[in-house]
């Protein structure tokens, strides 16, 4: 949920944490329009974006040494880059191209101003411990539900590797240039919804996506515009229009949603690991299955998302007992 496991370290990255440098932001770009926030409590932009991020060498995803998280996007408006630092309180937004000011207008919410950590009470020790450590800690909506959902259905059932590897080729090979300053990180924008739906087979299979995984995004691709309208849904009616979608499952839902709506309550089922993950947290259950995990977390109903990502942030996994999931790649067949 929120991200992948981290193939070195297998910890709490898979809650989202994204390490941003120590910085002010580097100068506005040439041709940038800026828009500056002052957030209404704490905010660490590694934390609440850390989640949009496909891997250490996503390219619609980086963050520079000057302590500035850039990201990109197919907007309503068109392509767009994102690039954000803070200076004390106040967040520093810059944006290129031509979806760039419904970046800038869509900021406090991808920063997390919809979300309300006050409503969250800890019933855990553990918990306890991870939310007092991480005020910062907001609940990220996007607004976009495509350029979440395709990257999910590359990671069903298969390695984190293996889904950041298909995702990097794709697209970069299927993506645009991103627009931005000259000089700024080597990014791309995902491809556009009729491009996603005519990926040649061959090509899906040389980035090592099986038949069913590419079938499914061709499909959601097809039905773009009727996707993106989920996120401005309810929890449940958004859940169904994307598992409308053949191929779209509780596990592949959840994983979008969390990030294009930010619903605290969006809680992963159907993981190989998370179940367990919780289960050895709260209760030293390693064996624990989505049941047992829900009851687990019953007394967060309304904000089990978030409960489950300080469960992860707190990096309490079980110790492993058994061989890694094997890498495949299928393109070298």
């Amino acid at each position: 949920m929120a991200g992948r496991f981290d193939p070195l370290t297998r910890a709490a990255v898979r809650g989202g944490r994204t390490d941003v440098p120590a910085g002010r932001g580097a100068a506005a770009g040439s041709g940038a329009r800026e828009r500056h926030w002052i957030p209404d409590g704490p905010v660490d932009l590694g934390l609440t974006l850390g989640p949009l991020r496909r891997g250490p060498a996503d390219p619609t995803f980086r963050t520079t040494p000057d302590g500035s998280l850039w990201r990109t996007g197919r907007t309503p408006q068109g392509p767009a880059t994102l690039r954000v630092s803070r200076a004390g309180e106040q967040v520093h937004a810059e944006a290129w191209g031509p979806g760039a000011d419904w970046f800038l207008e869509q900021l406090p919410a991808l920063l997390g101003a919809g979300d309300d950590p006050a409503a969250f009470v800890p019933r855990h020790r553990l918990v306890h411990a991870s939310h007092r450590r991480r005020p910062g800690l907001r609940l990220t909506r996007t607004g976009l539900v495509l350029e979440s959902l395709i990257p999910t259905v590359l990671e069903q059932k298969v390695t984190a590797d293996e889904a950041y590897r298909a995702w990097r080729r794709l697209v970069r090979q299927y993506g645009e240039p991103a627009p931005g300053p000259a000089g700024g990180p080597d990014l791309y924008v995902v491809p556009a919804p009729r491009t996603w739906a005519v990926v040649p087979s061959w090509d899906w299979h040389r980035a090592g996506v099986d038949a069913k995984r590419s079938a499914t995004i061709v499909r959601a691709a097809r039905v773009a515009n009727r996707l993106e309208e989920a996120a401005a849904m309810d929890l449940p009616e958004a859940v169904r229009r994307l598992e409308a979608v053949p191929g779209i499952g509780p596990w592949t839902s959840a994983e979008t949603l969390q990030r294009s709506n930010g619903h605290p309550d969006a809680i992963t089922t159907g993981d190989l690991h998370l179940p367990g993950i919780v289960g050895y947290a709260l209760a030293g259950d390693r064996d624990a299955d989505d049941a047992a995990m829900l009851e687990l977390l019953a007394p967060y109903v309304g904000q089990r998302h978030r409960a489950a990502r300080l469960v992860l942030l707190a990096g309490r996994t079980p110790p492993r007992r058994a061989p890694r999931m094997p890498r495949g790649d299928i393109g070298r067949f």
